[in-house]
């Protein structure tokens, strides 16, 4: 077996930044990396994945297996990584590249790290800017409390994501999925359906906050989005570009907020532990 002349173009898996945490107390806290990776076959095309960017390589070659579009790995001669142009080309010994009956008849996965994304998409996402909408503290939490009572088939089955649509404390329509992103494309398409305004709605999901969930919620105009799980960073840098606030790793009376801190009233903060009565707040109630 032949190997494969492969680059050497991993990225740090995290990124320090600065959230804020329930006690307005700046925190630094990290972030999980996501860039899109599109990879081409002899110069065709094949499909753009959002990646941690940590074994960009062994990605794009277990997608070709996996995806069967190429039989044996002696078939390649190279692999290369480019994150200036965001894309890895794949060279083969034919240099056909993928024969026209594999790439059709596919079926999109629900998996959740299978994420795509669309150039076209990108461009109009970014000359928006939506309204801001202002939430108290104590709301949240009660929100929180709410949405506990939701998740009916994860509670008897596990394995699915749940996305809400929220009004203040009221739960609109929840939806889960085997996939985050499904569960949101479905609640658009209720939304769209009822003519349901997104400018004074939450968006819960239990699903991490990436930039393809920042960017389905930009198109539904919701610009505050809540989650228990986490942030990425490009989802991070994309709600910071169209003003939408992010609060993540929210379950009880903790969260961090990544971006919109000016949009939380804090009129519930918890007491002040011990080790932190000698710190001073940054954002007031």
């Amino acid at each position: 077996m032949s190997v494969p002349i492969l680059s050497d173009a991993k990225l740090a898996a995290t990124f320090p930044i600065d959230a804020i945490d329930e006690y307005g107390l700046s925190r630094e806290v990290f972030v999980a990396g996501e860039r899109p990776l599109t990879i081409k076959v002899d110069g065709q095309e094949i499909v753009t994945l959002m990646t941690l960017g940590t074994y960009p390589e062994a990605l794009t070659l277990g997608y070709l297996r996996n995806q069967l579009l190429i039989d044996s790995i002696d078939e390649i001669t190279r692999v290369w990584v480019d994150w200036d142009k965001e894309r890895v080309d794949v060279t083969t010994r034919q240099g056909a590249g993928i024969q026209l009956e594999r790439m059709q008849g596919r079926t999109v996965t629900t998996g959740c790290g299978q994420g795509t994304v669309f150039s076209c998409t990108l461009d109009k996402i970014y000359h928006r800017r939506l309204a801001s909408l202002q939430v108290k503290q104590s709301r949240l939490y009660a929100l929180l409390k709410v949405v506990n009572d939701f998740n009916a088939v994860y509670r008897r089955a596990g394995a699915v994501h749940g996305c809400a649509l929220c009004q203040d404390t009221h739960i609109l329509m929840f939806i889960e999925d085997v996939g985050r992103h499904n569960a949101v494309d479905a609640i658009a398409g209720r939304m769209w359906l009822d003519t349901i305004a997104g400018e004074d709605k939450i968006f819960y999901t239990t699903g991490r906050l990436t930039s393809e969930i920042v960017m389905k919620a930009a198109q539904m105009n919701i610009s505050l989005l809540l989650s228990r799980s986490g942030v990425s960073h490009m989802g991070l840098e994309l709600a910071q570009d169209l003003g939408i606030t992010l609060i993540a790793r929210a379950k009880g009376q903790h969260f961090l907020i990544y971006s919109g801190a000016h949009n939380i009233e804090f009129d519930a903060v918890p007491d002040l532990l011990p080790a932190q009565r000698g710190e001073s707040r940054i954002v007031t109630a």
